[in-house]
């Protein structure tokens, strides 16, 4: 039996080799690049006026002139207009009103604002004391240079990264192909959602869980349910492997009678890489490959415990992070909590506990140990909002502890 950290090791040496594909800007939000985007100009692609106020010559100011007549006004959008020069020396104030946005005109180098300004009968008085050369002037280029990488290949399309996208007219963008993912629950005892169970059936509701959290990575999979049947199995998971890249049971994974998922899958032609980890809840996890590395052909299977607790934490700890690297993000930032207080645990395995984190004013982040009865305890997910890794060489827990959490969220 595996240990958790030799456990996800394995599944990361698998990840599916997914091709690239082309989509639109609009429907690019959560994908991942496959290529960088570079500046196709500078950024700012001109020097840009950073705040309302007034364009002057600095050299004017420096020569002790604190009254400016306003010569026209530069708006954004605009061509810049030019101050030019005048041949009177009584005439040197002069100045361009200036939106923010808008070119900085031509013949100016400094922007006052207008609070810093009295406005009267056509000229401007400069009521502040110090003023420097270029102030409130976003010069050309002082962001990034014309072909300066914006976003790295392997950057997932938040809003920002968009709006960056869109800024250099990529209309178009290169991302990896999202996989293919069927949702398979076994078992005679579960009915569909809008059924009325019988006393000895309950509703199918891991599958709902798992496509859920399958969406923070824009993955709509499909859902589907067999049977207890042997042979009814394998015709189905071969179909749906034959359609999918990633099969994700919950169910038929332990040592009854009925557990038929492993034999199957291996029956199938899907290598076994693992079968049992040393933790608590999910000790019973599958996993394994086909055609691995294979572009096109490769598949990978997880068969989760059915149990609800089991099933989810498994999906937060194995099952989603193998996705991130499939799809070239790299692993999340580890969070880390502290025990509100003190825990025991007996058994020499690594423990997922159940909490409710709570933040602090002093900035700690606590986790406070939810009682359940167990993994098939569904209704205590509704107050715990991650799972704390504990340690398998320990047993005991002290309050104020640090420990890796899995947030649900």
């Amino acid at each position: 039996m595996l240990s958790v950290n030799d456990a996800f090791a394995l599944t990361q040496q698998y990840p599916l080799p997914l091709a690239a594909e082309t989509v639109s800007l609009t429907e690019a939000g959560g994908r991942v690049l496959r290529e960088a985007i570079r500046a196709d100009r500078d950024f700012p692609p001109f020097d840009r006026v950073a705040m309302d106020g007034i364009a002057i010559r600095f050299a004017d100011y420096q020569s002790g002139q604190r009254t400016f007549r306003i010569a026209g006004q530069q708006r954004a959008g605009q061509p810049p207009l030019t101050l030019e020069p005048s041949a009177q020396s009584a005439e040197t104030g002069l100045c361009l009103e200036a939106m923010t946005g808008a070119m900085l005109p031509i013949g100016t180098d400094t922007v006052i604002r207008y609070e810093d300004l009295s406005l009267a009968d056509g000229l401007a008085t400069i009521t502040i004391d110090d003023v420097q050369r270029g102030q409130h002037v976003h010069a050309r280029a002082t962001d990034r240079r014309a072909n300066d990488e914006l976003l790295p290949a392997g950057t997932r399309l938040g809003p920002t990264e968009l709006a960056v996208a869109a800024s250099v007219g990529a209309a178009t963008l290169q991302v990896t192909a999202l996989p293919r993912i069927a949702l398979v629950s076994t078992g005679d005892e579960l009915v569909d959602v809008a059924d009325a169970p019988l006393p000895y059936q309950i509703r199918r509701s891991n599958t709902y869980m798992l496509r859920a959290a399958l969406a923070s990575f824009g993955i709509t999979a499909t859902l589907h349910h067999i049977i207890d049947d042997e042979q009814v199995l394998q015709d189905q998971l071969a179909r749906l492997l034959d359609q999918n890249e990633v099969l994700i049971l919950s169910g038929g994974v332990s040592a009854g009678k009925a557990d038929f998922v492993p034999a199957v899958l291996t029956r199938l032609g899907v290598q076994k890489q693992f079968h049992k980890i040393e933790q608590r809840p999910g000790k019973p996890l599958w996993f394994g490959t086909m055609n691995a590395g294979q572009p096109g052909l490769a598949r990978t299977v997880f068969a989760l415990p059915g149990n609800p607790v089991s099933t989810i934490l498994c999906a937060y700890r194995y099952v989603l992070p193998y996705l991130r690297t499939s799809l070239g993000l790299p692993p999340e930032p580890a969070r880390y909590a502290q025990l509100a207080r003190p825990f025991t645990f007996a058994p020499a395995i690594t423990y997922f506990l159940p909490v409710r984190l709570a933040s602090e004013p002093d900035g700690r982040l606590l986790a406070h140990p939810l009682p359940g009865s167990g993994s098939a305890d569904f209704a205590n997910l509704m107050e715990a909002r991650a799972f704390m890794e504990l340690p398998a060489d320990r047993s005991e827990f002290s309050a104020g502890e640090a420990f890796r959490i899995w947030s649900t969220l």
